[in-house]
C-alpha cells in the first residue's frame, strides 16, 4: 500500500498533466493539426543557438569524467555560482558573492530545498491566489500548511488587507510569482513595497522571521516595457528562485537556483540548510553539463517576439468574441472568465472543438481558465474559428 499522504496527492493528480495527456490522445485520433492544445507551459520556442554551440564545444573540450562528474559542493560549481552572482550584480545593482548561489534542478527543485530548509512541521506558507497548484505539494512535502490568500478578480494584484490578517505567528513563508502563473499579471513595485512593509510588521509583532520566496521562471519574459521588481532590494529576508526553463527554453533540462541573500535572517546557517537539503533530497547537485552551459549562456534569451504574437491574437481573438480576460504582461498565459460559473463544464464543452484549455480551480481560483500560448501561431489562428463555435454556445458572451 502507498503511504496515505500519496494516496491524496495521487487522488489529486495535476489536472494540467491530464489535459496534455488527453491532447495527445486527441491527437492520434483527429491529427495534431486538428487538436489546440492549450494546457502545458512547454515553450514552442526553441533554445537560442548559443546552447547548441555551447553543449557542442563543452561535448568536444571538457575533461568529460569532470563534466559528467559530481560537484565539489552540493551547490554546484564554484565558477558558475559567482558568474550568476556577477550577473545578477550587473543587472539589478545587488552584491551577491557565489555563496549566495545554490544552483538547483530547476525552479521547483528549489523551492522543495529552500521549503526543506525552512519548514517545521505545522509552519505556515502563504500563496496569492490564483497561483500554480503544485506550491501546496510542495508545501505538503514537509508538513507544512498552505494557507490562500483569495483572488483578487479585477487586477490580480494580491490581496494586502486579507494578506496582513492571515499571516500569525505560525507564519514561516510566504510565495509570490510574478510574472504570474496562471495571469501573467506583474506585481506592481507599490504591491511589493506595501506588501514588504507588512511583512516587516508582522515580523515585530510576533517576533520572527518570515522569508519571502520569489518564484521567477517567468521573468524574462515580459511585454511592452514592462518591469519586474528584483524583490531583495525591498524585503531583506527574500529568497529568489529562478529557472532557466523559460529564458532558455529548457525546461526539461531542470536548471536553475537560489539566491540566498547575506541580508536574510541567519543566513549562513540557511545556505549550508540549503545545501544539505539538495544532498537529501536526492538531487545531489543541479545537472553539471547543465551548469556549465548557464555559464556560457548567461547573456542569452528566448526571442519572446514569437510568444508576444501569440499573446496579441489570442487576447485580441477572444476579446472579439466577447471573453472576459486580462492582457498579461508577462509569462505565456491567459487568463479568461468562464462564461458559467462552473469552469469544468465549460473546459468540458470546449474539448468538443478539441479545444483544451485548464480550469481556474487548479490555481485556487475557480470560475475562470488558463490558456498557455507558448504554442505555434498557427494552431493560435487556427484555434479561433473553434472558439466561435463554442462562444457560439453562451448567449451570455456580448459579442463586439
Amino acid at each position: 500500500m502507498i503511504s496515505k499522504k500519496m494516496e491524496n496527492m495521487v487522488a489529486n493528480s495535476s489536472a494540467i498533466r491530464a489535459m496534455f495527456e488527453e491532447g495527445n490522445r486527441l491527437a492520434k485520433i483527429y491529427g495534431r493539426e486538428n487538436v489546440f492544445d492549450f494546457s502545458l507551459g512547454n515553450p514552442n520556442v526553441p533554445a537560442p543557438g548559443a546552447v547548441k554551440k555551447a553543449i557542442m564545444d563543452m561535448l568536444e573540450e571538457e575533461d568529460p569524467v569532470v563534466l559528467h562528474g559530481y560537484t565539489n559542493s552540493n551547490a554546484g560549481y564554484q565558477d558558475v555560482r559567482q558568474a550568476v552572482a556577477d550577473s545578477l550584480n550587473e543587472r539589478f545593482g545587488t552584491q551577491f558573492h557565489y555563496e549566495n548561489i545554490t544552483m538547483t534542478v530547476g525552479a521547483a527543485g528549489g523551492l522543495n530545498v529552500i521549503l526543506k530548509a525552512l519548514l517545521n512541521p505545522g509552519d505556515e506558507v502563504i500563496a496569492f491566489a490564483p497561483y500554480f497548484g503544485e506550491y501546496r505539494s510542495y508545501t505538503n512535502n514537509y508538513d507544512g500548511v498552505l494557507v490562500e490568500i483569495s483572488p483578487n478578480t479585477v487586477d490580480f494584484q494580491p490581496k494586502l488587507d486579507e494578506f496582513e490578517a492571515k499571516i500569525t505567528a505560525k507564519t514561516k513563508a510566504v510565495i509570490v510569482n510574478t510574472p504570474n502563473n496562471p495571469t501573467g499579471v506583474v506585481y506592481s513595485e507599490e504591491t511589493i513595497r506595501k506588501m514588504a512593509a507588512v511583512m516587516e510588521a508582522k515580523q515585530k509583532e510576533f517576533g520572527t522571521d518570515i522569508y519571502l520566496i520569489s518564484d521567477e521562471p517567468y521573468r524574462e519574459l515580459v511585454y511592452d516595457g514592462a518591469e519586474v521588481p528584483y524583490l531583495t532590494k525591498y524585503y531583506a529576508n527574500t529568497v529568489i528562485g529562478y529557472s532557466y526553463s523559460k529564458s532558455l527554453s529548457l525546461p526539461g533540462e531542470r536548471i536553475g537556483y537560489l539566491v540566498i541573500p547575506d541580508e536574510a535572517a541567519d543566513s549562513e546557517n540557511l545556505i549550508n540548510a540549503a545545501n544539505v537539503a539538495t544532498r537529501i533530497l536526492g538531487f545531489v547537485n543541479a545537472p553539471t553539463l547543465q551548469q556549465k552551459i548557464v555559464k556560457a549562456c548567461l547573456n542569452e534569451k528566448t526571442d519572446i517576439s514569437y510568444y508576444d504574437r501569440n499573446r496579441e491574437t489570442l487576447y485580441n481573438g477572444l476579446k472579439k468574441l466577447g471573453f472576459e480576460c486580462i492582457k498579461p504582461e508577462g509569462a505565456f498565459y491567459l487568463f479568461v472568465k468562464s462564461p458559467v460559473a462552473d469552469e469544468k463544464a465549460f473546459c468540458a464543452a470546449a474539448k468538443k472543438y478539441n479545444l483544451l484549455i485548464v480550469p481556474g480551480s487548479s490555481f485556487a481560483c475557480p470560475g475562470y481558465v488558463r490558456l498557455a500560448y507558448c504554442v505555434s501561431y498557427d494552431t493560435v489562428v487556427n484555434s479561433l474559428p473553434k472558439f466561435a463555435e463554442l462562444a457560439g454556445e453562451y448567449p451570455e458572451l456580448q459579442k463586439c
